[in-house]
């Protein structure tokens, strides 16, 4: 009895698409509201620090006078209260995997006339 069943198996496994990618040269769709990275555009922030008031885990950094914004990428929780909290909508949440690290960085957002 159990060859038959192995052999219904195999034989449905034939005809419908495979369960695998090929890694290197295809990409998994992403799932549906998958929540990804923050992502700040800096431009349009008028560091009014709202956000980093509403960060439940105390992850976003803002220094007013040197014109910053910082997260560190290994303490955010991904709940989107930043997004839904920005009142100029510059923070948004790519639907993309952190790249993996062997250290723990902040990532920071400068604005171009600071520097000036």
């Amino acid at each position: 009895m159990g060859a038959f069943k192995l052999g219904g198996m195999t034989l449905k496994s034939v005809f419908k698409k495979p369960e695998t990618i090929q890694y290197p040269a295809e990409t998994k769709t992403l799932p549906e509201g998958m929540k990804g990275h923050i992502v700040c555009d800096i431009e349009d922030c008028n560091l009014c620090s709202l956000c980093a008031k509403r960060c439940p885990a105390k992850t976003i950094q803002i220094d007013k006078a040197a014109q910053t914004w910082s997260i560190n990428r290994f303490q955010c929780v991904q709940c989107g209260a930043c997004v839904r909290e920005c009142p100029k909508g510059c923070l948004t949440m790519e639907p993309t995997y952190t790249a993996p690290s062997t250290s723990i960085s902040v990532t920071t957002y400068a604005k171009e006339d600071a520097a000036s």
